[in-house]
């Protein structure tokens, strides 16, 4: 556990980021290995049919993953505020309400599979094996709420190098399992759905054991689980608006994949390839993002807003040359990002062409990534969702529908609506910063004299 309210504000936040930046890293490993494999061994359709269940699975899991992200907050606040009692109870408030509704997802999204599927125009060839991966996946459900759940509430404490050595561990069990499945027993898209959700349960089931044993606050025990009604509610109160905002950004990614597949098989797997690259990205602007947020709600709960703004303002110029960076490698090695993909000349043409138009503007999606997370620590979630979905629903997608009609855009005018809709969110994000209105949305209130109250 680490105090963040202590010390210089730009190194804490770099020691803290780079784990959670590393186990980002290997998390997306999880996607890209299946992606390899599936699109060099079994083909393009099937790497189109993975890459399509991506967002579906967000989708269906983006409202818990959002209001998890409420309780992290109620734990980093009551941890700043050195109430271990409440930090308890909502770690065993969380654990109970992911394990219901991680089934009630699990059957959920296995019921609505096809129709999903069929609704968002995915070509008839590569729908079975959509549908076999997203069934396989979506019943480790619990695993995988479970895992990240569990590295969430760590997080919320300080701790970001715990989760990273068992995220480690997952992706190397990953990795061989997906070589096993596919290229020995032969299974095709089954083989690298049951490798991720192998991988996921013991990464769970191996870091429930290592804390049982040597955490001092983070236990998980089936009979000594308690739910907090008050610690609930609170944590719906923030978490609920960032879950909103999760299901509405899932339902943007899954409208622009039927925006895609208007364009066919290959601009499918184009996309979905590239997708894979950009997520790697977007990485240090949203490790970095998570990091500020604990700090920031372990500053308000210590009752020091005052570091905020220099916690902000390193956190800018680090996430930016990390940006500028990666920008420089897509954009001039875009072209063998995606030779490790497919052999398809088609397909690695126009996913080049993506990563060229959206590699340059990295740094707009970092800026606004990181002021979003000083509003999320300070538990103000209700107004970045509406900043979210206006970027999405208002510019974003009505552009890529607009400029993919214009006979000489065509399928880049999706490309090129990305970008668009991050400068947006930047202009909304940084204006209703500077409000200030964030500042008073804490749980852990202080009365004039510094004393922390309700």
């Amino acid at each position: 556990m680490k105090d963040l309210s202590y010390g210089n504000e730009g190194k804490l936040i770099l020691r803290f980021a780079i784990p959670m930046l590393l186990g980002n890293v290997f998390q997306q490993l999880y996607n890209v290995v299946d992606s390899v494999i599936v699109g060099k061994f079994i083909g393009k359709e099937a790497l189109a049919a993975v890459g399509t269940s991506g967002p579906i699975i967000f989708l269906l899991v983006s409202f818990i993953i959002g209001v998890t992200m409420g309780f992290t907050i109620v734990v980093s606040q009551y941890f700043g505020a050195k109430d271990i009692t409440r930090v308890k109870k909502a770690i065993n408030t969380l654990y109970i309400f992911m394990f219901f509704t991680s089934v009630v997802v699990s059957i959920g999204g296995i019921l609505l599979s096809g129709p999903i599927f069929r609704m968002i125009d995915l070509s008839p060839e590569i729908i079975p094996d959509a549908k076999i991966f997203l069934n396989i996946f979506l019943t480790g459900l619990v695993f995988l709420f479970g895992y990240n759940g569990t590295s969430a509430i760590l997080r919320g404490l300080g701790d970001s190098k715990t989760p990273l050595y068992f995220l480690i561990g997952s992706v190397g069990l990953n990795i061989i399992l997906d070589l096993l499945f596919v290229l020995v027993f032969h299974w095709g898209v089954a083989g690298v759905a049951f490798a991720t959700v192998l991988s996921e349960a013991m990464a769970f089931l191996s870091q429930i054991i290592y804390l049982n044993r040597y955490h001092k606050v983070v236990k998980f025990s089936f009979k000594d689980l308690t739910f907090d009604r008050d610690i609930f509610m609170k944590s719906i109160r923030i978490g609920l608006p960032t879950g909103f905002q999760q299901t509405f950004v899932a339902a943007g990614m899954v409208a622009l994949y039927w925006v895609v597949n208007q364009f066919g098989v290959n601009a499918n797997a184009a996309y979905s390839a590239a997708g894979r690259i950009d997520s790697f990205a977007a990485m240090p602007a949203m490790s970095f993002a998570v990091a500020l947020s604990t700090f920031v709600g372990q500053n308000l709960g210590a009752n020091r807003p005052d570091r905020v703004k220099a916690g902000l303002r390193a956190t800018l110029i680090m996430t930016s040359l990390f940006s500028l960076a990666i920008s420089a490698i897509t954009v001039f090695f875009g072209n063998f990002l995606m030779r490790m993909f497919t052999d398809d000349e088609v397909v690695i043409r126009m996913g080049h062409e993506y990563l060229v138009i959206i590699g340059s503007f990295y740094i707009l999606f970092s800026v606004m990534f990181v002021i979003n997370g000083v509003l999320r620590g300070a538990g103000d979630t209700l107004i970045p969702m509406f900043i979210s979905l206006l970027t999405l629903w208002v510019i974003r997608i009505p552009i890529a529908l607009f400029l993919s009609k214009q006979p000489d855009i065509g399928v880049y005018g999706i490309w090129w609506s990305i970008p668009i809709g991050w400068f947006a969110g930047v202009v909304l994000f940084y204006l209703y910063y500077r409000s200030g209105r964030w500042k008073s949305k804490a749980v852990v209130k202080y009365s004039p004299e510094g004393k922390p109250g309700e």
